[in-house]
């Protein structure tokens, strides 16, 4: 077992372990890719990282064969990647288990362990989409903060009624308070939200938007803003 252990980086790589390797670690990549796509529950769905679970997934393969056994390739590429600065946070914890889900999985296949790869991101997109179905990982509705600006005297008493009744579950105004002084006095109105379906916040703040007198309108989870 422990000699298979120490087998597993030395291996010598041909153009037909290149192909296969990096063919599993796409179709890998694509599974997790559209797992990742169908449980979002989130506002901000970004397609780019969407395409970026692929990529990585098949980088990942790439980065294990160039270094293969070699310990100062291996130290090279660490400092290599340390050069390397991402501007764009992470603030959902579902979005960083599936960057390291696409790492490990592309680990597997860089290593040609297709096994390891294949049933592993089987076992683990199935426990995901299971968890997620049942709201053991992500609650079905969230609590969000809505803000609403809009000049007092050109909005009727409680003017977003109906449009919450159509996008929420509940809504409950916590506090309204003024900015500004007349003539430009202006109402900033704060709404504690759950939405019917989360995915149509855009809609949601489009719609509002358009209401006579509103001028401005932020809709806020985790301190993403849209």
């Amino acid at each position: 077992m422990g000699n298979d252990f120490q087998n597993i980086f030395m291996f010598n790589i041909t153009a037909a372990d290149v192909i296969g390797n990096i063919f599993v670690a796409l179709i890998c990549g694509i599974f997790i890719a559209l797992l990742y796509k169908y449980t979002y529950k989130g506002l901000n769905y970004s397609a780019s990282f969407t395409v970026s679970l692929i990529m990585l997934t098949m980088i990942t393969a790439i980065v294990i064969m160039v270094i293969g056994n070699n310990l100062a390739r291996a130290f090279g590429m660490v400092g290599a990647m340390s050069i390397i600065r991402f501007r764009t946070a992470v603030k959902d914890a579902a979005d960083i288990m599936f960057i390291f889900f696409s790492l490990s999985i592309g680990l597997a296949a860089g290593v040609k362990l297709y096994s390891v790869a294949i049933l592993g991101t089987l076992f683990v997109g199935l426990v995901y989409l299971v968890a997620t179905k049942f709201s053991f990982v992500l609650p079905q509705n969230r609590e969000f903060l809505m803000q609403i600006i809009a000049r007092g005297d050109q909005v009727s008493e409680n003017p977003f009624a109906d449009i919450f009744r159509r996008y929420c579950r509940r809504q409950k105004l916590v506090n309204v308070k003024t900015i500004g002084q007349e003539p430009d006095e202006m109402m900033e109105f704060s709404y504690y939200i759950k939405m019917k379906d989360e995915r149509k916040g855009n809609d949601l703040v489009s719609e509002i938007r358009k209401l006579y007198g509103v001028k401005n309108v932020n809709l806020f989870f985790d301190e993403d803003e849209l």
